[in-house]
């Protein structure tokens, strides 16, 4: 978990306000700050709609307040983000707009969250403001699972097959390679399959798509598995108890085709066939 705090950001903090009250007076506007808080969020808006006020006039007290707060002291210090290991720091701030001495309240959790949410390495998260002073963010990030080869390129995605855009692709060369028709479409439900018997899915180096119905992978020894189009996970947990029984895939073989579901078909590796008799010398025709 790496935890990120404003205060290891030059890029934000401005300098301080200069206090407009004296100091005996923050203490107590800062109790009075909180408890009319509490006090408009649970009476003020039907209050002030009984009373027939403008929506944009709440609008104006509502920034009034907030500002109200920052004066006496309820800004934000510090920025901790739980969870960040892929994701840039610059985006996350950049997605949370905040600035160090800007009012707390008015960072908007649910809009920052929103925006976290658009960078390609989140998957889901979630912003809090704890006062006096902190906002707290925790990143669930996408996980990468496999690099899929499209359009001439190689794109990485988790293991739900969402695309993660990132300028490292090459970092993460040691992740099984999807190739063929609609492969990235049904690299969820491919990965998701795997992923029931990580030993064996540790062993796959990449996923070929056939006819856009079925897959071939390839492990790390060179053998091809073909499974069938349909009961795919059947034939894959086959495999896995023929693996832990038999040691399948380390036989001399060049395939191993699963796709009849009662029958498993070895293809020899050509190198172990036994080399053909050598041709008989012609018979010699009598004289």
């Amino acid at each position: 978990m790496r935890r990120v705090t404003a205060r290891s950001r030059p890029a934000i903090r401005p300098a301080r306000r200069r206090a407009l009250l004296p100091g005996w007076v923050a203490p107590t506007a800062k109790v009075c700050a909180v408890a009319s808080l509490a006090a408009l969020a649970v009476g003020g808006p039907w209050a002030l709609w009984r009373a027939g006020i403008a929506q944009r006039t709440i609008e104006r007290v509502e920034t009034a307040f907030v500002d109200f707060t920052g004066m006496v002291g309820l800004v934000v210090d510090d920025v901790i983000v739980e969870g960040r290991v892929e994701t840039r720091t610059r985006d996350v701030l950049a997605a949370l707009q905040v600035e160090r001495g800007m009012p707390v309240l008015a960072v908007d959790p649910r809009a920052a969250k929103e925006r976290l949410e658009q960078i390609p390495w989140v998957r889901e998260a979630a912003v809090e403001r704890r006062l006096p002073g902190l906002v707290s963010v925790r990143l669930i990030e996408r996980v990468p699972m496999a690099l899929w080869q499209h359009d001439g390129r190689f794109v990485l995605i988790d293991r739900h097959g969402v695309q993660i855009e990132t300028e490292e692709v090459g970092r993460f060369d040691r992740l099984p390679h999807i190739v063929g028709e609609n492969a990235g479409e049904a690299a969820g439900e491919l990965l998701r399959m795997l992923s029931a018997e990580p030993a064996l899915e540790r062993r796959v180096v990449a996923a070929i798509r056939v006819g856009g119905r079925r897959w071939n992978l390839r492990f790390d020894n060179g053998v091809d598995v073909m499974l069938p189009a349909d009961n795919a996970t059947a034939a894959w947990m086959q495999l896995a108890a023929y693996e832990r029984e038999q040691a399948i895939l380390g036989r001399d073989v060049k395939a191993i085709d699963l796709r009849l579901p009662d029958r498993v078909v070895l293809k020899p590796n050509p190198s172990a066939l036994p080399p053909a008799p050598a041709p008989g010398r012609p018979a010699q025709k009598k004289a």
